[in-house]
């Protein structure tokens, strides 16, 4: 796990993840972009509008129905490729920054949130980071992370929530 931090950007939280990756950001790009390529360590797919990722084009976010009933809709906003993407997610907004590094990209993660999902959203995106990297945590990952950032964020945002509701993973 890659420890997490909150930051505020005009007031909203927003939840700050990173990873190094081996690839360049031209490569990273790519993972953070093609439908394919996303259902290997997105939590759901993706679906851009006539399939280019171009600012205003909407999105759909489609879950497995085996772990929640729900279909997240979004815009893009932010295309610069191979150095920032960012779309809303929902109410949200997700912000993948990749910069160029010594044998490889560093790949910053900002998802720009309510408060009290902050843990939940740390803990799954933690989880998330790690498949893109190469690695296979326990499908359970997330629960230790969450009790941990719920203890971290807690003082600093309120109660944090737990799995949304109709939530069917582990």
């Amino acid at each position: 796990m890659t420890e997490g931090a909150i930051v505020t950007t005009g007031g909203q939280p927003a939840v700050r993840l990173e990873r190094h990756l081996d690839d360049p950001p031209s490569t990273v790009w790519q993972a953070l972009t093609d439908r394919e390529q996303l259902k290997s360590w997105f939590p759901c797919d993706v679906i851009v509008a006539g399939g280019r990722w171009e600012v205003g084009a909407s999105i759909s976010f489609l879950f497995p129905p085996e772990v929640i009933d729900v279909t997240l809709t979004g815009v893009v906003i932010t295309v610069d490729e191979p150095n920032e993407l960012a779309y809303t997610w929902g109410e949200e907004v997700l912000r993948f920054q990749l910069s160029a590094v010594a044998g490889g990209t560093l790949l910053v993660l900002f998802d720009e949130l309510p408060p009290n999902v902050a843990a939940r959203n740390a803990a799954g995106w933690d989880t998330c980071l790690d498949r893109l990297t190469g690695s296979t945590p326990s499908p359970d990952a997330w629960q230790p992370r969450f009790a941990a950032y719920a203890q971290a964020f807690e003082p600093i945002l309120g109660p944090q929530d737990g799995p949304p509701a109709g939530y069917k993973g582990t």
